[in-house]
């Protein structure tokens, strides 16, 4: 009851194969690996952009970092 033998697979795939034909299968591969590809540049993209958004240098040990904080105050009646 283990795992499947060779030939348990090729009668599944014969019949998958008449019950949506080759056309159709075709046409499957093809629209799944352009999702495959679609993702992989998305996720380029969104790298790239991430990128963009970091400082530009590396801030040394012992560095002094002069900036402005602000607080955003909110009021209790609004």
């Amino acid at each position: 009851m283990g795992s499947f033998s060779i030939w348990h697979w090729l009668i599944v795939l014969v019949i998958v194969l008449l019950v949506f034909g080759t056309k159709k299968l075709r046409n499957i591969g093809q629209d799944l690996g352009g999702a495959v590809k679609g993702f992989k540049d998305g996720m380029k993209e969104a790298e790239g952009s991430a990128e963009e958004g970091k400082p530009q240098q590396k801030i040394a040990e012992g560095q002094v970092i002069d900036a402005e904080a602000k607080e955003k105050v909110e009021k209790a009646g609004s």
